[in-house]
């Protein structure tokens, strides 16, 4: 994969550490090129710094360079809380310090990268000028934490240190759940109905059908593409019967009453529901649907920020049909890209995207984040099924066929 990969598909490794630390320096020696202003004068990194790089043979990876864990006033606390913000998202750590011993504040940070379960690599930088101490790897062995001493500047250590990344990426990176690929097989023929409207962009389809249809290939099946006002001609015009039907979830009470009950039947948003997400919590949060009373708020949670039409399905659709169904009074809130309330207490219920521009680390802490709040959460796709009357019908087309 190249660096056209989706952000949502890459594996997010965050540099973290005080001001002068040689976090730029390191970044710059594991991608062989210049990605960050570097200098000699403490903070010279503000905002996060990006860089898609393809790690063989792990694969696309993106490198968040940030400001200084200790960095000073009313701008660096803002610099800090913009770290933190990544942090949230990042499926992997490298804590660097470098040329001096390990401060309280990097116990500190390191204490909160533990108990928030953050896979993280101790690099110790700039061993050209001075090796790290023994009570600093005493600290290191004392924590089981895992060490790699290299000099930026050199080069030194700089191999040892991508090895270790690819050995203590996250198994769920490594091993990243089919999007469909355990509901087919070989020659099925699958059908997805894709619908060109105001909120398509113009001249592409979006981001989930296009992962659809490449793992149907991957899968070696057989992929055609309609539209709901032509599915009925198009199942008509088939010798074969389609072992799954796949539609955006905005038509699927129309391809509901097409589709033969015979024929699976699921939608893009759900197939997202598994694949980025813990499915039965979602399943659980669907539910919560029909227990919105008068007054309650309703988060709608969008992984990406975009231009509002007319039919949005996030700020339009959802909502009235949210009203509708429940015939009740009630209020909504929008959290768009990656801003994401802490305040979930306010809500009753939060109804996310199946946030394909999220990687799968971010979609779960969120998932997390609303069941330790005791606030149900779950997705477009479940939810408009729910609301569309064939909640139950969707679910079983995305349960595995019996071998």
């Amino acid at each position: 994969m190249k660096n056209t990969t989706p952000r949502g598909s890459r594996l997010v490794i965050t540099l973290l550490g005080r001001r002068n630390a040689g976090k730029s320096n390191v970044l710059n020696a594991l991608c062989g090129q210049d990605v960050s202003i570097v200098s000699d004068h403490a903070g010279t990194t503000t905002d996060p710094v990006l860089k898609h790089y393809e790690l063989i043979p792990l694969g696309p990876v993106s490198f968040y360079d940030t400001a200084g864990i200790d960095d000073t006033g009313d701008l660096g606390a803002l610099r800090i809380e913009a770290t933190k913000k990544i942090l949230r998202r990042s499926d992997m750590v490298l804590f660097v310090v470098g040329g001096q011993e390990i401060s309280l504040k990097d116990k500190e940070e390191i204490r909160r990268l533990q108990q928030e379960k953050i896979p993280f690599i101790f690099v110790y930088n700039k061993t050209d000028l001075l090796p790290m101490s023994l009570g600093d790897q005493a600290f290191c062995q004392d924590q089981s934490i895992q060490c790699i001493e290299v000099s930026a500047l050199t080069g030194a250590g700089i191999d040892e240190l991508k090895a270790v990344i690819i050995d203590r990426a996250p198994a769920s990176f490594k091993n990243m759940p089919p999007l469909l690929g355990d509901l087919i097989s070989p020659k099925d023929l699958i059908v997805c109905v894709i619908p060109i409207d105001l909120s398509a962009p113009k001249g592409r389809i979006i981001l989930p059908q296009v992962q659809v249809l490449r793992e149907i290939l991957d899968y070696g099946a057989i992929g055609i593409t309609t539209q709901a006002t032509e599915l009925r001609e198009t199942l008509a015009s088939l010798k074969k019967i389609p072992a799954l039907v796949i539609t955006d979830s905005q038509a699927v009470e129309q391809v509901a009453r097409i589709v033969p009950d015979a024929i699976p039947l699921t939608t893009f948003s759900t197939l997202y529901a598994r694949y980025k997400g813990d499915f039965p919590t979602l399943l659980a949060g669907t539910a919560s649907i029909d227990h919105l009373k008068d007054g309650d708020t309703v988060l709608i949670g969008e992984a990406c920020s975009h231009h509002v039409v007319s039919d949005d399905i996030g700020r339009v659709k959802l909502p009235a049909w949210l009203k509708k169904y429940t015939g009740k009074n009630l209020s909504f809130d929008f959290a768009a890209g990656y801003d994401f309330p802490e305040n979930l207490q306010e809500y009753s219920l939060v109804v996310h995207c199946g946030a394909c521009m999220l990687n799968r680390t971010e979609m779960v802490r969120r998932i997390n984040f609303c069941v330790r709040k005791g606030v149900p959460i779950t997705n477009y796709g479940l939810a408009i099924s729910k609301l569309q009357g064939v909640f139950d019908r969707i679910v079983q087309g995305v349960q595995p066929p019996k071998m």
